[in-house]
This record gives C-alpha cells, sequence and structure tokens, in this order.
C-alpha cells in the first residue's frame, strides 16, 4: 500500500444514489454496485463526452433487475457487447449498462451507495474494453495518474486481478506506472 496519499473518494451524485437505492429497496438482499464512467475523467488527458452509469450486480439477478428497470422506461443493456455498443449505447444519452459483479471484487461505501473500489476499476480497464473504450489509448497514463494521486492497496489489486484471470497485465501496468513515480 502507497502511504500518505488521500483515498480515492469519487463523487455520488444523486442519480447514483437513487439508482442503488431503487434496486436495493426491490432487491434487498443482492450485492450491488454503482459508478458513473465519467469518474475515469480526472486521470484522462483526452476528455470523453459520453458517460455511462454502470449497475453491476449478482448474475442470478442481473436479468429480474434489467426488466424491472426497463418497465421503468430507463435505456437499459444487459452485459452489451461491441455490435449494442457500436449500435445504440454509443448514440444514446442517458444509457445504463448492467454487468454480472464478480464475487469478491473490492468495493466501499460512499454516503451510504456502495461503489467498486479504484483497485477494481483499473483492473475492469484491462478486460472490458468496449466499456473502457475511451480509456484504452491512455491507459497507461491513467495508472501512472492514479498511483501518483491516491492510495492504492496493491495486494488487493494483485488479488482481483488473479480472480480476473490479468495478473500478469496488471502487475506490468503497476510496474510501469510506479516507475513513473
Amino acid at each position: 500500500r502507497l502511504k500518505g496519499k488521500e483515498e480515492y473518494k469519487p463523487t455520488v451524485d444523486i442519480k447514483l444514489k437513487r439508482l442503488f437505492n431503487k434496486v436495493k429497496k426491490e432487491f434487498p438482499f443482492v450485492e450491488l454496485c454503482v459508478w458513473n464512467t465519467k469518474w475515469m475523467n480526472e486521470f484522462m488527458r483526452h476528455q470523453p463526452f459520453k458517460f455511462y452509469t454502470v449497475l453491476e450486480v449478482e448474475k442470478d439477478v442481473a436479468e429480474s433487475i434489467f426488466h424491472a428497470l426497463n418497465r421503468e422506461g430507463k435505456q437499459v443493456f444487459l452485459e452489451p457487447d461491441s455490435e449494442t455498443f457500436q449500435l445504440y449505447i454509443s448514440n444514446s444519452q442517458e444509457a445504463l449498462i448492467i454487468k454480472q459483479l464478480v464475487s469478491e471484487s473490492p468495493l466501499k461505501m460512499i454516503n451510504k451507495v456502495k461503489i467498486p473500489a479504484l483497485e477494481k476499476l483499473l483492473v475492469d480497464m484491462t478486460i472490458d474494453i468496449n466499456l473502457y473504450a475511451a480509456q484504452q489509448s491512455e491507459i497507461r497514463f491513467i495508472y501512472e495518474n492514479v498511483f501518483d494521486r491516491y492510495e492504492v492497496n496493491q495486494n488487493k489489486m494483485r488479488r482481483y486481478a488473479y480472480r480476473r484471470n490479468r495478473e500478469l497485465e496488471v502487475e506490468n501496468l503497476i510496474n510501469l506506472a510506479l516507475a513513473k513515480n
């Protein structure tokens, strides 16, 4: 763990809080987290202009939650593939993406809302190239900025990368980021 740096605390806006509370109320025993892709902007040189709200839930209830939110008229996408991103999500203003939450994912609470830890976002960035399309060209720069500004639990990150079968790629990015700092 790198000491002496601040803890990452992104802004959990009212829309994220409402979404979290709505899903938690209807599905009280489900493990979930919510976040927005705009959180990555502070680490990037080139700023994307499209953002997505992401709801990660347990696999067993993803479809039920998808249908519940879809009935409310929200533009919801369940585990979208690259073609869906290209045809529908990239042209959408208010896309809500439902993804499967990997068990034992690093999560944390901010203002009574469960969000992914920074370590989870960094590892997932190496895997989900559709969701993190805007970040792919700057992934090394993002890692460098994160390690420069925030406290990062490398053990937690490595363990999660191992669970996602990305340990070598993540280890390489960590080493490159630490070499710059």
